[in-house]
């Protein structure tokens, strides 16, 4: 086996594979540490020692990725997300890039592809963006629709919440997501009793059905990429007898092979006699 081949089995082992997000979990771990003043004071040393062998730590495994897999590398999107994160950590984090320290954190992303589960998820919602697309134009023309009536209604009455058209938007979207919906809507009530009719007909249209309608869209992506377990038996129950047919065929392969050829079997001679009618003699 070559020493190509052999790094590409020390990379696919399930060991090599933990011990890499056992890696990326600890690393995390250490950076949120450093924002503690009193920590630093008393371990910052060892805090670094440690940020500094983890991320030595990923740049050679990055290396021997890409030493493994070579023009293969490239093509494999987590490949380009795992290098981009490792280039930004290797920057120095002084003088006009020092606000790149902060991203250090960015290293505990690469549990999205270091773990399976979260790489499928991460799947499902990417492909789920072109309904996600059509479902959050649908949203910003509600809203927009809204803003619009909202501050031709009541932008004299409350000034402070619906004077001009951004301001509107805002305070639809703070209503959108819920947050204190109940003290805008009373405030407008106390000029305009009737308002709770808008409020409640654009409550249930933003939030009960356009952000239902996110979560169905990305279920229904979920549901595309991952096999639900009733067709993961049944493809199981189809490998198996794949194989066993595989298996009979090559065990008829090897009786025909072996068995003796039969004998050519004699032909018959046939004889044609041709009589000829003679004539009888007196």
């Amino acid at each position: 086996m070559s020493g190509q081949e052999r790094v590409r089995a020390l990379l696919e082992n399930r060991l090599m594979q933990r011990a890499i997000i056992v890696v990326i979990v600890v690393n995390a771990v250490t950076i949120g540490c450093e924002t503690s003043s009193s920590l630093m004071e008393r371990a910052g040393d060892v805090l670094h020692a440690i940020d500094r062998m983890a991320l030595a730590i990923f740049a050679v495994e990055l290396a021997a990725r890409l030493y493994a897999y070579r023009r293969s590398f490239f093509s494999d999107p987590w490949n380009w997300f795992d290098a981009v994160i490792v280039v930004v950590a290797l920057v120095p984090a002084s003088g006009p890039t020092s606000v790149l320290r902060a991203l250090r954190i960015l290293r505990a992303l690469r549990l999205v592809s270091a773990v399976p589960s979260m790489r499928r998820v991460v799947s499902a919602l990417l492909a789920a963006v072109p309904g996600m697309a059509s479902i959050i134009g649908l949203l910003v023309l509600m809203i927009y629709i809204a803003a619009v009536i909202a501050t031709k209604l009541f932008g004299d009455l409350v000034p402070e919440r619906f004077d001009e058209l951004p301001r509107s938007l805002f305070t639809l979207f703070q209503i959108m997501t819920g947050d204190d919906w109940g003290n805008v809507a009373q405030e407008v009530m106390e000029h305009k009793p009737w308002a709770w009719i808008f409020f409640i007909a654009y409550i249930l249209m933003s939030t009960f059905v356009a952000l239902n309608l996110f979560i169905a869209v990305v279920v229904n992506a979920m549901n595309d990429t991952e096999d639900s377990p009733a067709e993961a038996r049944t493809q199981a129950e189809l490998e198996v007898l794949r194989q066993e047919l595989a298996a009979v065929n090559a065990k008829l392969d090897r009786l025909l092979l072996h068995s003796p050829a039969p004998r050519p079997r004699p032909r018959r001679a046939t004889v044609v006699r041709n009589r000829r009618a003679r004539p009888q003699r007196g």
